[in-house]
């Protein structure tokens, strides 16, 4: 049925077998892991928090992890930057992001990229650098490479604990 180990161990940590038992503090809806949680957070769809962005976020992970064990330590750093796209992001055919070169039929959606962390600085690192050494751009994208154990650095329910912790109380970040 399963065509490698992979393939079981995701199916295994679904919500079939998992549920929804990491909860957001805020609107109490359950998410089925650490990233479901982060990508609600950081996108500012928490109807209860939606002031809560990607950077609101760090903001809080970086207060829970003063030794660095995820989080980028950028000093001089305020903020990602905003961009708003013009008419004159128009190439004769389509609206095209100055950065990449990708093409948008709408304004609307060029800037939706724009704003996204597509060309946003990397504010989070794989845990003990001698890994995989990846740089993240959002929590959600780490906690998701966490959860996959592709680079075997912690498992898949430290992942979940370790976030139950940070969110019911005020404690600092370990995956122990």
């Amino acid at each position: 049925m399963f065509m490698n180990q992979n393939n079981i161990r995701m199916h295994l940590n679904s919500r079939t077998h998992r549920g929804q038992d990491i909860t957001c503090p805020f609107c109490k809806t359950g998410y089925t892991s650490a990233t479901g949680l982060a990508h609600h957070l950081e996108g500012g769809s928490c109807p209860q928090a939606s002031f809560l962005t990607r950077d609101e976020v760090y903001r809080v992970v970086r207060s829970k992890d003063p030794s660095d064990l995820i989080s980028k330590n950028l000093i001089g750093w305020h903020g990602s930057a905003s961009y708003e796209a013009t008419g004159q992001t128009w190439n004769g055919r389509a609206f095209e992001c100055y950065f990449c070169h990708r093409e948008f039929l709408q304004i609307h959606s060029l800037n939706q990229h724009l704003n996204s962390p597509a060309h946003q600085q990397a504010l989070y690192h794989r845990p003990n650098r001698n890994g995989c050494g990846r740089d993240f751009k959002t929590l959600a994208a780490i906690m998701n490479h966490l959860e996959s154990e592709s680079c075997a650095f912690t498992r898949f329910e430290t992942v979940q604990r370790t976030v139950g912790d940070i969110m019911s109380g005020n404690r600092l970040l370990t995956f122990g």
